[in-house]
């Protein structure tokens, strides 16, 4: 009879869904996986909050708000934007196998809201048309290959300055929308350490707290460091506010809750209303505000949609190990493609453009390495359209530590930038201070982009400039100077 030797280790077949995913080929777990996607939902749950009061309360330019009611409906606007960040999460994970979730883009939103509905005679439903217009554009782009050939046309080391930027830039985001640093009352600072200079609160406390205990935790090794940071802060919040009657933030209240107040519901089940989903109009503004002004508030959304997008992937895949040497991310195709489609549903879903979320780099953070952790973050949204008094539990003051730890993570690829190379360099650095001190990554890429064709020009290495990179470069320009641009043609 054979005897097997006692050295040989037998290990299992992996299953289905290890295949499909790739998770133990990228070396990972499911349990890593379902723990990132979820700490990426607790980093970028927000924005079924905060969507819904940027869009949800601007009256159009019928002076109706968004779902054609003469009231606003914050909850059927923070349901659906739930849903459709849900659903397109899933989709990423499925078709690209990459560790990225989406939703409504901040910025995004605001451009929509305070620029297009506003406009006289516009409707949401118009506005939501010139969304999925733009999206259905910048879907064009990706399938005939323009968009990933852009993307490959950048130099290796900017792109790495984009992944260091944005980690700057989601650093200065946690520390900001937890209050830590803010805007102070007497204008004197652009931005001031909390209250006056000071701690001097126990929502700022328990931020304090929670990123240390991520950091100790992280040094530690400690596995789902983040997530427990993120769960731990939370029940310690609720405990401040049950004795402390904190409340939120306001002039008259800085030390109260940055959004939502961590207290225990009163109900974990709501029932959710989807009236607005499909509620677009595709050409509805070309008769409202003409044709030309349609197009440039197209070209202004693709632009920020178009490059964000590459910035983020580049920045997730370079803190979960998965960018080739030309710094490109596997499947980049299948990752535009679906990230293109978002745009359009987020119209077509009446809650403004969906986007790639940088926040993804907290959930490869703490260990997501494939698309199933953006399947997680889905069915975390998909479940939040149910569960949204849990959702508001989680303060901004528990879940922003996570931004700060990971944009530390990520500004560790600094040391891939060749600083001695002033031709790369001074472009690499406009790109990394432009993300935070602009709040925008397309700002930054922009001003890497320009510099760095303004440099070889200089030095007269004008054949090293891909063809693409010229394009890019006067498409930024253009967008640099849209204000002059519309108030030229009065819009």
């Amino acid at each position: 009879m054979a005897t097997t030797s006692p050295d040989v280790v037998k290990t299992s077949p992996p299953g289905a869904l290890d295949r499909f995913f790739k998770i133990t080929e990228r070396g990972s777990s499911v349990g890593s996986e379902i723990r990132g996607g979820l700490v990426t939902f607790f980093a970028m749950s927000y924005i079924i909050v905060l969507n819904p009061l940027i869009i949800g309360t601007v009256q159009d330019g019928t002076g109706k708000f968004l779902g054609g009611g003469d009231a606003p409906d914050l909850a059927m606007v923070a349901a659906t934007t739930a849903l459709v960040a849900g659903v397109l999460s899933i989709l990423m994970g499925v078709v690209a196998n990459f560790p990225l979730a989406l939703a409504a883009g901040l910025g995004l939103n605001a451009v929509v809201a305070y620029s297009i509905a506003v406009l006289p005679d516009m409707t949401w439903a118009d506005a939501m048309g010139i969304v999925v217009l733009e999206g259905l554009i910048i879907l064009a782009l990706v399938l005939t290959g323009f968009r990933e050939a852009v993307f490959r046309a950048v130099p290796v080391e900017l792109k790495t300055a984009i992944s260091v930027g944005i980690g700057l830039f989601i650093a200065f985001i946690g520390l900001f929308d937890s209050g830590f640093i803010r805007v102070p009352a007497s204008q004197a600072t652009p931005v001031e350490l909390g209250i006056g200079g000071s701690i001097g609160s126990w929502p700022l406390l328990i931020f304090v707290v929670g990123l240390l205990l991520a950091i100790i935790l992280m040094v530690r090794k400690t596995k789902g460091a983040i997530l427990i940071a993120i769960v731990t802060t939370t029940v310690l919040a609720i405990l401040v506010e049950l004795v402390g009657n904190l409340g939120s933030q306001s002039a008259d209240n800085p030390g109260g809750w940055k959004l939502n107040i961590p207290a225990l519901p009163d109900t974990i089940v709501s029932v959710p209303s989807f009236t607005v989903l499909g509620q677009f109009s595709l050409f509805g503004s070309f008769g409202k505000i003409g044709t030309v002004a349609v197009m440039l508030l197209v070209f202004a959304i693709l632009l920020a949609d178009f490059f964000d997008t590459m910035g983020t992937m580049v920045a997730v895949g370079g803190e979960a190990g998965l960018l080739d040497e030309e710094g490109n991310p596997p499947k980049t195709k299948q990752i535009l493609v679906v990230d293109s489609i978002a745009a359009a549903a987020g119209g077509a879903g009446g809650v403004s453009s969906n986007t790639s979320f940088v926040e993804s780099a907290a959930g490869v953070g703490d260990g997501a390495r494939t698309g199933l952790a953006s399947v997680v973050t889905g069915i975390a949204f998909l479940l939040a359209t149910f569960l949204a008094p849990l959702v508001e539990m989680v303060p901004f003051e528990a879940a922003t530590p996570a931004l700060v730890v990971v944009g530390f993570l990520m500004v560790m690829q600094v040391t891939g930038i060749n600083w001695k190379n002033y031709e790369i360099a001074i472009p690499a650095f406009l790109t990394m201070i432009f993300m935070p001190f602009t709040y925008s990554i397309t700002a930054g890429i922009g001003a890497g982009f320009i510099t760095f064709v303004i440099i070889k020009i200089a030095v007269g290495k004008v054949r090293l400039i891909h063809p693409l990179m010229w394009v890019a470069s006067v498409l930024f320009l253009a967008y640099f100077t849209l204000g002059p641009i519309k108030s030229a043609i009065g819009l």
